[in-house]
C-alpha cells in the first residue's frame, strides 16, 4: 500500500481514566539527600508537574491542535508512517522535511509551523513560504513500532526520501536537531534525487587528531563534548544498551514516564535551570503524553541501540547550513565542520536557545530556516 491517509486523532477517554488512576498509585521515592537537580529531578518540582497532569492538564486542547494542523499516515517498508503535512498557501512555497529526536516529537514544531507555511500571515514574506511534512520517527508518537531490528538513521533517511517523493515533491530542503540531525545527515550523505540542501541545529563532528594545538573555540568544544559524555550521557548509554529494560519502567510507570523527560527538557534547554521559564507545563505534559499514550518509551530507546554510532562525521557535498544555539549540547567549530561538509552555505551562533531550538526560540529557529535556505531559492541550486 502506497497510499496517503487522513489521520484523527482520537484517545478514548478509557485510555486517559487509566492514567489517571496509575497517576494516584503512584509510589514516590524519598526525596533527594542534596539539593537542586544534581542527583535527578528534585521529588518536589516532579510533584507539582504531576500534581497539575492529574488535576489540571487537558490532553483534548492538545489533540485538537494535532488534528487542526492535519495528520496523515502512509505505509513504507512495513511501517505505518505518521506526519503532519501543512501546505502553504504560497503556490511557490519550498518543500521543508522537519525531523524531531528523543525525547521530542513532532510538537516540538508547532510554534513555527504558521510563521513558515504561511509567513505573510505572521508579519513575513511570501517568498520565504514552505510547504511542511514533519514526520513522527518509527517508535515515536503515532509512527508504527519496528517489529525487527536495522530500523536506524540511514534506513529512515531512506523512507524519508520515500515520503517526500510519495507527496510529490520533486524538489525539497531538509531540517534537522538530535536523532533528526542524524537522519538529515544520512539523507545529505545519500543525496537523493530531489534533496536540494539541509539544515542542522546540531552537529556532532571531531578533528580528525585532537592534539594540543586547540584554539579556544575548539577547547570549549572539546570541554562541552567531555561534560556530556562525563555527567548527562547515562541515559544514552542506557538506552543503547538495555532498551527494553528500562522500557519496562516507561511502559508501567506515567510518573517514571515523565521524570525521564522532564529531566532532559531542563538540562538541555537554555532556561537557567529554571525550565519552566521556557516551557509551559501543559507543553511538557503534551511531550510526555506522546510517549505515554502511545506507550514508546521502549521503542524509541530502541533507536540508540539501532543508531548510536551514527553520529559520526560523515561527507556531505549538498549545500549546508548549521545553527549553533548556544546550550546545545555540542559546539563544534566550523573548522571542524568543514573537513567533511564541502558545501557551508551557512554557519550562525545565537546568543540564545538550546537543544530543542524550534520549540524553544521559534522566532530564532524561523528566521534561521529562512536565512539559509533563502540561498537556495536565489539560486535553485
Amino acid at each position: 500500500m502506497t497510499d496517503i491517509r487522513p489521520f484523527t486523532l482520537t484517545i478514548d477517554q478509557a485510555e486517559l481514566d487509566d492514567l489517571n488512576r496509575r497517576i494516584d498509585r503512584t509510589r514516590w521515592p524519598e526525596r533527594e539527600t542534596v539539593d537542586g537537580w544534581e542527583q535527578g529531578v528534585p521529588t518536589d518540582r516532579l510533584r507539582r508537574l504531576v500534581d497539575y497532569w492529574r488535576n489540571g492538564y487537558d490532553w483534548r486542547r492538545c489533540e485538537a491542535m494535532l488534528n487542526g494542523f492535519g495528520q496523515y499516515k502512509t505505509l513504507i517498508d512495513e511501517i505505518d508512517v505518521h506526519f503532519l503535512h501543512i501546505r502553504s498557501p504560497h503556490a511557490n512555497a519550498m518543500p521543508l522535511l522537519l525531523t524531531h529526536g528523543w525525547p521530542g516529537s513532532v510538537i516540538e514544531f508547532h510554534k513555527v509551523i504558521g510563521p513558515l507555511s504561511d509567513p505573510v500571515a505572521h508579519g513575513g514574506d511570501a517568498a520565504d513560504a514552505f510547504h511542511l511534512v514533519v514526520p513522527s520517527l518509527p517508535g515515536f508518537g503515532f509512527s508504527g513500532k519496528p517489529a525487527h531490528s536495522d530500523i536506524g538513521v540511514e534506513t529512515i533517511a531512506r523512507m524519508w526520501a520515500t515520503l517526500m517523493q510519495r507527496l510529490g515533491y520533486d524538489r525539497y530542503v531538509a531540517q534537522g536537531g538530535d536523532w533528526g540531525s542524524a537522519v538529515t545527515v544520512s539523507l545529505g550523505v545519500q543525496a537523493p534525487p530531489g534533496l536540494a540542501g539541509v539544515h542542522l541545529n546540531m552537529m556532532t563532528v571531531m578533528p580528525p587528531d585532537l592534539g594540543s594545538d586547540l584554539d579556544a573555540a575548539e577547547q570549549a568544544a572539546v570541554a562541552k563534548a567531555k561534560h556530556f559524555a562525563d555527567v548527562e550521557s547515562a541515559y544514552a548509554r542506557l538506552q543503547a544498551t538495555r532498551p527494553q529494560t528500562i522500557g519496562y519502567l516507561l511502559a508501567d510507570s506515567p510518573v517514571g514516564q515523565a521524570g525521564w523527560i522532564y529531566e532532559k527538557l531542563r538540562t538541555w534547554s537554555d532556561c537557567d535551570g529554571e525550565v519552566e521559564t521556557i516551557f509551559t507545563d501543559d507543553e511538557m505534559l503534551d511531550t510526555i503524553m506522546l510517549y505515554w499514550l502511545t506507550n514508546s518509551g521502549a521503542s524509541s530507546a530502541r533507536l540508540y541501540w539501532e543508531s548510536m554510532g551514527s553520529f559520526r562525521p560523515h561527507r556531505i557535498d549538498l549545500p549546508l547550513g548549521y545553527s549553533q544555539f548556544p546550550a546545545e549540547i555540542m559546539a563544534p567549530p566550523r573548522k571542524w565542520a568543514e573537513v567533511v561538509f564541502s558545501n557551508i552555505i551557512h554557519w550562525n551562533s545565537l546568543d540564545k536557545g538550546g537543544h530543542f531550538a524550534a520549540f524553544e526560540q521559534p522566532a530564532l529557529f524561523v528566521d534561521e530556516i529562512r536565512t539559509c535556505f533563502r540561498q537556495l531559492r536565489r539560486s535553485g541550486a
